[in-house]
C-alpha cells in the first residue's frame, strides 16, 4: 500500500519581514493599511515557483496559534482559499465586517497567509514518502480610524524614550502619545552598529502605550541619542535619530 508522510511547519514573517527562501507566493507588501470607512482594501500577490500553490488566508487579534476556525478578528478575505499557478497572480480583497474598536488610536491584527504546496509525484519505483513544508507569513494590519491627528511618519518622532538600567544591561522603554503605532526594523545606540545592538526582530511600539525592549551596548558613548530605524506605510525603512533620558 501506498503511504506518504507529512511535516507542515509555519514560517511567521513580522515586522517587515522580506519573505522566505523557500517561498513561492510574494506578496506585494509588508503591512497591510485599512482606512476606517474604506470599503475593501485589496492585497495582490505572486506565485514565482514552478509549482501550483493552495493559499488559505484569513485575520487573527494577535496570537499566531488562532486558526480560520478560532480568530475573532473582524474582517473577511475573500476568497478565503485558492490556487494559485505558477507566474499567476492572486488578488485578497479584505473587508472589515464592523466592531467597537477605539476610534482616538490605531488596532493592530494581523494577516496571515499559509502557502501549501502541491504533492510531488514520485517516479515509478521511487518512494512514496515526503516531507512537506507548509509556509505561513503573518503581515502587520493597522485598522486607522478618521481624523485621527499628525501622520504616521511623524510619530516616531513624538515618541519619548528612556533608557533603563536592567540587570547586566540596558532596556529602552518607549512611550507613544500619538495615535500610531510606530514599528522598527532595528534600534541602537548612536555611534554602534545595529545589528550588534538589537532583538533581530525589532520591535513595536503601541499607539497611546508604552513598552519596553533589551537593547546591547551603553549609552555612555552615544551623546543620548539613539538610532531609530523606522518602518514606514509602505514597509520602507526611515532611519530616525531621536533624543533618551537615562
Amino acid at each position: 500500500m501506498k503511504t506518504f508522510a507529512r511535516v507542515a511547519c509555519a514560517l511567521a514573517l513580522v515586522a517587515g519581514g522580506a519573505g522566505s527562501a523557500n517561498a513561492s507566493i510574494l506578496i506585494n507588501g509588508t503591512r497591510v493599511i485599512y482606512p476606517a470607512g474604506q470599503r475593501e482594501v485589496s492585497i495582490s500577490m505572486e506565485n514565482n515557483g514552478s509549482q501550483p500553490v493552495l493559499l488559505q488566508s484569513w485575520v487573527d487579534t494577535g496570537n499566531p496559534k488562532d486558526s480560520p476556525e478560532t480568530s475573532k478578528a473582524p474582517f473577511i478575505l475573500t476568497p478565503p482559499m485558492s490556487r494559485v499557478d505558477p507566474a499567476k497572480g492572486q488578488t485578497l480583497r479584505m473587508m472589515f465586517t464592523g466592531a467597537d474598536l477605539p476610534q482616538d488610536r490605531e488596532t493592530v491584527y494581523y494577516l496571515n497567509v499559509l502557502e501549501i504546496p502541491t504533492r510531488p509525484k514520485a517516479k515509478e519505483g521511487e518512494s512514496q514518502n515526503y516531507l512537506q513544508f507548509a509556509i505561513r507569513s503573518r503581515l502587520k494590519l493597522f485598522y486607522r480610524p478618521k481624523g485621527l491627528p499628525g501622520n504616521a511618519f511623524e510619530a516616531a518622532d513624538k515618541v519619548v524614550w528612556q533608557v533603563q538600567k536592567e540587570g547586566e544591561g540596558y532596556v529602552v522603554e518607549c512611550n507613544n502619545p500619538t495615535p500610531y503605532f510606530v514599528s522598527f526594523g532595528a534600534l541602537n545606540f548612536k555611534g554602534t552598529e545595529p545589528e550588534k545592538t538589537l532583538e533581530p526582530k525589532g520591535g513595536m511600539c503601541p499607539a497611546k502605550g508604552s513598552e519596553k525592549f533589551p537593547i546591547k551596548g551603553g549609552p555612555d558613548a552615544a551623546g543620548g541619542k539613539l538610532v531609530v530605524q523606522v518602518i514606514n506605510d509602505y514597509g520602507g525603512f526611515d532611519n530616525h535619530e531621536v533624543s533618551f533620558t537615562r
